[in-house]
Formats: structure tokens, sequence, C-alpha cells
């Protein structure tokens, strides 16, 4: 605000010196046609006031430089009050619950997290649904609404299989309503052809194993350290501390969790 009104008063001052500088002249000319001494005295003393005025109220140089740098400040320090952020500031693991953390990973996508592969699989008993048993899924199978985004994401940027173990064929039919009602197959590039069943935990590390994926996400243990040997990156979902894991292999409590 300031500075406008530094501004405004300059300009004025201007006009009022262009002004005086017209009148000053016509009378100087009038003065040299009638030869008056006393009237040039007159005139002489009311330049002098009028360049006095106008070095006292026009801003120095340096105090015009300090505020066309205090200008050009502000854009700068607006940019950073918004938030963007520093280069080279994500990672692939939530490292705390930090403001600077949170603010970082609120932008982060999951192609960014999971960058550098082609090829992910994904466990669906206690990642993508409610159920954690397969005992479980042949009465009833319910997929988590918190996931149905991340979901979506990741397969418009990889290559997404599901995988799950069960014990009949009722529970296969199960799982595929449950994902078709929930808008599985509608967005994203997910199909059916790519969610895989097998009747042993056994089976569904075969699975991984023949795809050749770069992810794998799991919550069996055992499965995360067999598989850690072939596959490059994994995800153990576990709602406990696991304790000691394979480096390759990252731990969250959920899905969501860890894109968020």
């Amino acid at each position: 605000m300031a500075d406008r009104v530094a501004d405004h008063v300059e300009a004025l001052v201007r006009c009022l010196s262009l002004h005086l500088n017209r009148k000053v002249t016509g009378v100087i000319a009038v003065l040299f046609n009638h030869q008056g001494a006393g009237s040039l005295g007159a005139i002489a003393g009311f330049a002098i006031a009028v360049l006095f005025a106008w070095r006292f109220l026009r801003p120095s140089p340096g105090r015009r430089a300090s505020d066309r740098r205090k200008r050009g400040a502000a854009p700068s320090t607006s940019r950073l009050a918004g938030g963007l952020e520093p280069s080279g500031s994500r990672g692939l693991v939530p490292t705390g619950p930090s403001n600077d953390t949170v603010a970082v990973e609120a932008i982060t996508s999951p192609a960014e997290r999971l960058g550098g592969c082609g090829k992910i699989t994904c466990q669906l008993l206690g990642v993508i649904l409610e159920e954690k048993t397969p005992e479980e899924l042949q009465k009833h199978a319910t997929v988590r609404l918190s996931v149905l985004q991340i979901v979506e994401e990741i397969s418009k940027y990889f290559d997404l299989f599901l995988m799950e173990t069960v014990l009949d064929d009722e529970s296969e039919e199960k799982v595929l309503s449950a994902l078709e009602n929930a808008g599985i197959f509608q967005n994203g590039s997910l199909i059916k052809d790519k969610v895989l069943f097998c009747s042993t935990d056994i089976g569904r590390k075969s699975f991984v194993r023949q795809l050749e994926a770069d992810w794998h996400i799991d919550t069996n243990l055992e499965i995360i350290s067999q598989l850690s040997r072939f596959i490059r990156f994994q995800l153990y979902i576990s709602e406990i501390d696991s304790g000691q894991v394979p480096r390759n292999v990252s731990t969250s409590t959920s899905l969501e969790r860890f894109f968020s």
C-alpha cells in the first residue's frame, strides 16, 4: 500500500513540475519583453522554491531500487506459501506423520509411488476385500470402498492382476460379482480375465512367479519372504508390526495408508 502511495505522489509531482515549467517559461518570456527587474527577481525566487520542493519530494535512486526489490520478492514468497514442493522430495515408503511428509504425500499418485515397474500382482483378501479368510468368502464378499480409486489409478498405468485363494466356485462368483458391482471393471483397465483364483497359497505364489511381477502385494508374510528373491518390490499388508522383513519389502497397515 505504501509503495502505491509513493508512486502516486511521484506522478503527481512530475505533472506539477511540467505545469509549472510551462508557466515559468511564459512568465520569463513576458519578463524579457517588459525588462522588469523586480519581476525578474520574483520569478527567480519562485523557480528556486519549486526546484527545492521537487528535490525534497522526489524519492532517491536508492529508495526506488529498494522498492523494486521488495515488490519483486513478493511473488516468490507467495509461491512458497502456496505449497510448492522442492524437487526430489518424494519417496517410496511413508516416513512419518510430520506436516511436510503429509503435504508431499498428499500429491503423490500411485503411478509415482510405484514408478519403474510394469506388472503388479495383488492379493484380494485383506487388501481389496473386507474379508480376510477363504472361509468368509463362502458367505459374502465385500469390496473396500476406500481402495476403489487407488485400484483404478493403478490399473490405468500398470498391468494389474488380482488373485486369491478360494475354497469353491461359489466363492469365485461372489468375488467377481462384488468387484463388478463396485465398478472396478468399468473404471480403469482391469478386466475379469485378470482376476485369478487358486485353491492354495502355494498356487498364489506360483501365479506371481509365472507372471514375473515387478511388485506384489500380499498379507501372508511367508509368501512375501519366499518371493523376496524373485520379485523386485513387495508390499506386506499387516495391522500388526511384522518385525524384520527383507530389504525389498515395504510394510503398511492397508493399501490406502501406503498411498496417503
